[in-house]
């Protein structure tokens, strides 16, 4: 059986050497601060954002929450976040994506100031991850590389490769890898011998979004597979195909109408796989807690601890 990357156990480390950081900064006058913006009601964002405030609160990290209507045009938005790089309280500025149509979504991420954008989108800080400077990291990744490290999975010398190029986590995870001395090759659609690639890696990310489209055959027997796909499927006959008719599986479909799905066959992962992340439960619960870690850092630059 491989081994299975605990993401539960890895995020409740990282939220235990927050708390003496946090403690610290309170001490000097004020807990770390995070504003997340929410615009309209998307289902989906309204939980993202309610288990990042959530984490803030048990964490001791004051947090805001500022939910305009979806009707809001981009220079209400802008204004909104003109005010909060403003705000001394404030560390960490989170605009939740989507946005809706009439919003110019980069307009508003650039906006963000450089030194509150917790999660690490901005060009700056972009720039400063390729450079190996110091800055926010975007988090997904970053919880990857904590993943792997916090698992001893060697990542030096080792073959990586990754299943898609979003500026969100593809991209940002491969240059991660690179900076930790792996050789990394970036995979996309257009890619020939998609799976041929994919079976030369030590470490395989899939970050496709696209539910349990790597299979057996594009995993070399042994290898580390990082599922980073969230895909919710609703349709019964196709989670019976993914799962093999499993009783379990499909009893937890009916009671939920969906199921979350990987990027990664999550039965071929087993059989062929030395370690791998779970979804649930594997890369997921990093995300937001690197979101934490990126707003303690903030408010310590913001305050000159470091």
């Amino acid at each position: 059986m491989p081994r299975i990357l605990d993401g539960n156990r890895v995020r409740d480390e990282i939220k235990s050497e927050l708390k003496p950081r946090i403690a610290a900064l309170a001490a000097l006058g004020r807990p770390p601060g995070l504003a997340v913006v929410l615009v309209g009601h998307n289902p989906a964002s309204e939980i993202y954002v309610r288990n990042k405030i959530k984490t803030c609160h048990d964490l001791g990290i004051y947090s805001e929450s500022i939910k305009p209507p979806d009707s809001i045009s981009t220079e209400e938005l802008l204004a909104i976040v003109d005010e909060l790089n403003a705000r001394a309280d404030i560390d960490g500025i989170l605009v939740q994506l989507p946005l809706p149509k009439q919003v110019d979504s980069k307009r508003i991420l650039m906006a963000i100031s450089p030194s509150k954008d917790v999660d690490g989108f901005h060009p700056f800080n972009v720039g400063a991850l390729v450079a190996g400077l110091p800055a926010p990291r975007a988090c997904t990744p970053a919880g990857i590389i904590e993943l792997l490290k916090r698992n001893a999975i060697p990542i030096s010398g080792a073959r990586a490769v990754v299943v898609g190029r979003s500026d969100i986590v593809g991209k940002p995870v491969a240059m991660l890898l690179l900076h930790e001395h792996a050789t990394v090759t970036i995979c996309h659609s257009k890619t020939p011998d998609l799976a041929g690639v994919c079976r030369e890696a030590d470490i395989l990310v899939a970050a496709i979004g696209r539910a349990a489209m790597v299979t057996g055959e594009f995993i070399k027997f042994g290898a580390t597979v990082i599922d980073v796909g969230t895909n919710h499927i609703a349709d019964r006959e196709r989670v019976a195909r993914i799962f093999r008719n499993s009783p379990e599986r499909l009893a937890a479909f009916d009671k939920k109408g969906s199921l979350l799905v990987g990027d990664v066959d999550p039965i071929d992962v087993v059989e062929k796989a030395g370690a791998y992340s779970p979804v649930p439960g594997g890369v997921g619960p990093l995300t937001i807690a690197m979101l934490m870690v990126n707003t303690v850092a903030s408010a310590e630059r913001r305050t000159g601890i470091c």
